[in-house]
């Protein structure tokens, strides 16, 4: 049963840390248009997820997600001379999101969602068989 206890554990620990990753992907998306009120003022920095090993109650290794660091490339500029937060140029600082980025980064973790979820019902299954020919 530890091989299936480890195995159920560590693809559990995959889902949680890919479920984050959307969480974060769909902040970043969410926030794509978020501006300051003046000049001064930053936009909303886009938020990566840092993903880590850990090891398991169980012994199994696992991942975590233990935060996220903001990306520090540029903001995008456009011309907008009239918004408050223009600058003396007439730019307004805009944030550093890409949504199509932030849409392939969460298509990417819905897909190894998918994969660690078939993972928990393979071993389901296999289980499964393992006790039925153990009944017979």
């Amino acid at each position: 049963m530890g091989d299936f206890d480890a195995a159920m554990s560590a693809a559990a620990s995959g889902m949680r840390a890919q479920a984050q990753r959307m969480r974060i992907a769909a902040e970043n998306i969410a926030n794509a248009s978020s501006i300051g009120d003046d000049p001064n003022a930053d936009p909303f920095r886009r938020r990566i997820p840092v993903l880590e090993q850990t090891t398991l109650a169980n012994g199994a290794a696992g991942v975590q997600i233990v935060g996220a660091r903001p990306d520090l490339s540029a903001f995008r500029q456009e011309y907008r001379p009239g918004h408050p937060a223009a600058d003396a140029s007439g730019y307004v600082r805009l944030p550093n999101v890409d949504t199509l980025v932030e849409m392939m980064d969460m298509r990417d973790a819905t897909r190894a969602y998918e994969a660690n979820l078939n993972m928990i019902d393979a071993a389901r299954q296999m289980t499964s068989r393992t006790l039925d020919l153990l009944r017979r």
